[in-house]
């Protein structure tokens, strides 16, 4: 007897997305004491890459957004409007100096954003796509556990970031509140101690940025195809960027400049640059480490 096809309601569907994140939940504590265990235990091999595959990786990164259209744009609408949101929090609580901090530091915590998208391309992949709610199926990766434990790392190293930076604040500009916006960026910009900070600022930004990028280019695309181990992810993450220091340095650098682009027009912009280099990403992973 032929099974009748049905049509869900926004209802029947939302109820489904919250008993598989119920399931996600249950799994991912289940799984955080093996975290750091591999379960996938085949080998793991690292390939050199060129420019060109930068391009090609890139290239792809833009199909996928084209294939995946408005729906990808709408999910991804959802980092912008926080950053908005945030930035008029610290404002309105006179937390002014950390405004900059954290819109930068985004950088840092942006690949554990991105997992939805890897996850998207890798169905797309493999001819399963249908539309943003493949995002989701990340939640029922049996390597959730090891996914939330590197999303942990990155999100520690953000807030040591934050840290520092209110640290360096308080001993070159503070530790006094400015009054005003037009005031405190007099202070950045016409003081040495205000240059103090902003050049050191810069450079303690840029060794977080370093470690953050070594030890994540490739980790979450590593763990949704292959369960290894957050052990194993960071260990490979960091030799890819060990074979590849010039063209990792180069993709970082483009990460760093789309980025900057985006959060130009009031951060909107990220709703296209965000997808475009979170598929990228997926891409380049494939590049460096064949199956």
């Amino acid at each position: 007897m032929a099974m009748q096809q049905h049509i869900r309601n926004p209802i029947e569907w939302g109820w489904d997305q919250l008993k598989l994140g119920g399931r996600a939940v249950d799994v991912a504590a289940h799984s955080m004491d093996g975290a750091w265990e591999a379960r996938d235990t085949g080998p793991i091999v690292v390939r050199r890459i060129t420019a060109a595959d930068l391009r090609e990786v890139l290239l792809k990164g833009v199909q996928d957004f084209g294939a995946y259209r408005t729906d990808v744009i709408f999910l991804c609408l959802l980092y912008p409007v926080a950053g908005l949101v945030l930035s008029r929090l610290v404002i309105g609580y006179d937390m002014l100096p950390l405004l900059f901090p954290l819109v930068s530091g985004f950088a840092l915590i942006a690949p554990l954003f991105a997992v939805g998208l890897y996850e998207m391309s890798r169905r797309r992949e493999h001819g399963m796509e249908r539309g943003w709610s493949d995002a989701f199926g990340v939640a029922a990766s049996p390597a959730l556990g090891s996914i939330v434990v590197m999303g942990l790392i990155l999100l520690a190293l953000f807030a040591l970031w934050m840290f520092a930076a209110h640290i360096l604040y308080l001993v070159t500009l503070g530790p006094e509140a400015p009054t005003s916006l037009s005031s405190f960026a007099h202070d950045v910009f016409e003081t040495r101690a205000g240059w103090t900070m902003t050049i050191l600022g810069v450079g303690i930004g840029f060794l977080f940025a370093v470690v953050s990028a070594t030890i994540s280019v490739v980790s979450f695309p590593l763990l949704l195809d292959r369960d290894v181990g957050v052990t194993a992810a960071i260990t490979t993450s960091i030799r890819v960027v060990r074979e590849n220091p010039g063209i990792m340095a180069l993709w970082g650098a483009i990460i760093a400049a789309s980025l900057v682009v985006g959060m130009v027009p009031l951060l909107v912009g990220l709703a296209v640059v965000l997808p475009v280099l979170g598929h990228a990403t997926w891409h380049l992973y494939r590049k460096v480490l064949p199956r």
